[in-house]
């Protein structure tokens, strides 16, 4: 699996560079300013890119804006934010396409290897790989009554909210202490109320995950 990486610091970019190729990601690139990003991605086309919000010479929004240019020519280009800080408009335009494979982490969160390199293999396998503080920020403001969301049980937002967070179905029964054929069929009614058709499944719980995420837009 090809990855562009982008972070400025480095002794991060190294490390970060070091982690991945142990767990046999090649690195097609590995930049530090926004130019170098907007280059590799266009001329590189990797399977997945991992991106550092505030890159130079802006140290704004360059890598995100990189980012995004970048989807927008390639749709569906999986994508990895890491970052120090929620970027709050931002995190919504990059979910704003809903076509899945985009994952937010912030780093002082990011507790050991196999979170970060699960979560890297999850974007760039069209998922979604949420920092929980992430989804907290982007859900400051709950949706009406009246939009599909609204007509979710309690319930089942806590079983979203973990679906955004990338977790399986037996996961999240863990996690509430409930069987997975429990969460089963919250899944099934969240697709039911969130009019998602019937497909594969792991394309409906992107789908579902970026409904939710997308709410308040």
């Amino acid at each position: 699996m090809r990855v562009v990486l982008a972070e400025d610091l480095f002794l991060l970019r190294d490390g970060l560079v070091r982690l991945l190729e142990a767990y046999d990601f090649e690195i097609a690139a590995a930049v530090e300013t926004g130019p170098e990003l907007a280059r590799a991605l266009a001329e590189l086309e990797p399977d997945v890119a991992v991106v550092d919000v505030r890159l130079p010479p802006t140290h704004t929004d360059e890598g995100l804006q990189c980012a995004l240019d970048a989807r927008r020519d390639r749709p569906g280009l999986p994508v990895l934010v890491l970052s120090q800080h929620v970027e709050q408009l931002y995190a919504r335009e990059l979910l704003a396409d809903g076509t899945g494979g985009i994952g937010y982490l912030l780093k002082d969160r990011v507790f050991d290897a196999e979170q970060f390199v699960d979560a890297v293999r999850r974007v760039a396998a069209g998922g979604t790989a949420m920092d929980p503080q992430v989804i907290q920020q982007l859900l400051s403001r709950r949706a009406a009554d009246d939009r599909p969301l609204g007509r979710l049980t309690p319930r089942e937002v806590e079983v979203l909210e973990l679906m955004a967070q990338g977790r399986t179905n037996a996961a999240i029964a863990e996690k509430l202490v409930v069987t997975e054929r429990a969460i089963a069929k919250h899944t099934s009614n969240i697709f039911a109320k969130l009019g998602l058709e019937v497909s594969d499944d792991d394309n409906r719980r992107v789908l579902a995950v970026l409904a939710y995420l997308d709410q308040d837009r």
